[in-house]
């Protein structure tokens, strides 16, 4: 038996986070607490991950049951359980077919296959482009950074996966100019790849009208409009999808995090018209397995049989009503707030003196768990069953940490 090293705070974990000075132990619904037993206030839910909360007395139940059946086969064989939450997905969502993963960054690689197999087949391209955003992100693994908008996430990675341009967020003019530019000569782009809502770029909503323009673009050239929707899907922004929030309809999105509820699973939801995959073509070992899928039925009965796009809707203005108050109240520190739903952010002055991380660690203070979306947006998140009083607390321990600063 390997003995543990004598100092408790160092770690056998490789060192890839810049981690809070905090350890959680227990939770139960919007709250979390730590090992000296203090109750924090979750406004983060696990990056936007735990739908129903923590410790969930449905998901609990459910997850239980399926542990004591069957809880891991492989995709050798049929998995009725993974079945039933695709014919979930597809009945409410605008796809046919779906594949399951075990992350966002897993199912945006399933994607960019995906695009690049259309982009061979009914394009004819020897090498497909896809066009993604400026400031967007979609993920850790080599191709989904490289398919990320921000070079930061690049530096010391190079050479990145070839095949992917960026157009400014919001931009339809530059959009049109890159995508002219690029099918000059004949067929290039294979895909769109693009957030409905910029979670990790700073929690920039998506103009309907410029999504409707893209749309518009690809459907004449037969270029997938593939959206990540791994943050905003699953009832985030107060509909079911981040589509919605649009009016536009995608060939092709990607979903994790809200999908499980805090359980490991991703997904790629396809059209008809644009499955090109085989057998043979995309695996995971993981995906999709009993466990995974269990929990995504259970969020989804969940999110219908509380209603919460309602809570989403009514809590999200409580919120946002409450964040453009402290807006008013301290004009010379915050430039606004912008969101949807139970995702929105908080934009710090470039004159306020300090940035987005300097207001996380202050809220941390008031036992308030806040996220940065870069360094002049704080962003909040919590889980979808937040009540009323559990905002007013949020906004409450927000104000105080932001007069500390002051």
């Amino acid at each position: 038996m390997v003995e543990p090293k004598a100092d408790s705070k160092s770690t056998a974990v490789m060192g890839t986070y810049n981690r809070f000075p905090l350890s959680l132990v227990k939770g139960r619904g919007c709250w979390v607490w730590d090992d000296q037993n203090r109750r924090h206030l979750d406004a983060v839910a696990g990056i936007a991950t735990c739908t129903l909360g923590h410790s969930d007395r449905v998901l609990r139940r459910a997850l239980t049951r399926q542990l004591r059946t069957l809880q891991h086969v492989s995709n050798l064989y049929q998995i009725p359980e993974q079945e039933q939450l695709a014919q979930w997905l597809v009945a409410n969502s605008c796809a046919d077919s779906v594949f399951f993963c075990n992350s966002g960054a897993e199912a945006n690689e399933a994607a960019i296959k995906l695009a690049r197999k259309h982009g061979h087949q009914r394009r004819g391209i020897d090498r497909p482009v896809i066009i993604t955003a400026s400031a967007s992100f979609h993920g850790r693994t080599l191709a989904a950074v490289s398919a990320t908008g921000q070079p930061r996430y690049h530096q010391g990675f190079e050479p990145m996966v070839e095949g992917f341009e960026f157009f400014p967020y919001n931009d339809g003019d530059a959009f049109e100019q890159l995508l002219m530019q690029l099918e000059h000569n004949g067929p290039k782009v294979a895909a769109v790849l693009i957030e409905p809502l910029q979670g990790e770029g700073g929690v920039n909503p998506g103009d309907p009208a410029v999504m409707q323009r893209i749309r518009k673009l690809c459907s004449e050239r037969d270029i997938l409009l593939i959206f990540d929707e791994v943050q905003v899907g699953m009832g985030r922004t107060g509909t079911l999808w981040g589509y919605q929030q649009l009016g536009v309809t995608p060939d092709a999105l990607t979903l994790a995090k809200g999908l499980g509820g805090g359980h490991v699973i991703g997904a790629l939801l396809v059209s008809e018209h644009a499955d090109v995959f085989e057998p043979g073509d995309h695996a995971s070992t993981f995906g999709g397995n009993p466990f995974a899928c269990r929990a995504g039925l259970t969020v989804a009965s969940e999110l219908q049989r509380r209603d919460l796009l309602k809570n989403v809707q009514m809590r999200g203005q409580q919120l946002q009503d409450g964040l453009n108050h402290l807006v008013e109240r301290y004009p010379d520190h915050l430039a606004g707030c912008r969101g949807w739903g139970l995702l929105q952010g908080l934009v710090l002055r470039d004159t306020c003196g300090y940035s987005a991380a300097d207001v996380v660690k202050a809220a941390l203070e008031e036992q308030l768990l806040l996220v940065p979306a870069g360094a002049a947006v704080v962003r909040m998140v919590p889980p979808l069953v937040i009540g009323p009083r559990e905002i007013q607390s949020l906004l409450t321990r927000l104000d105080r940490a932001l007069q500390h600063l002051m």
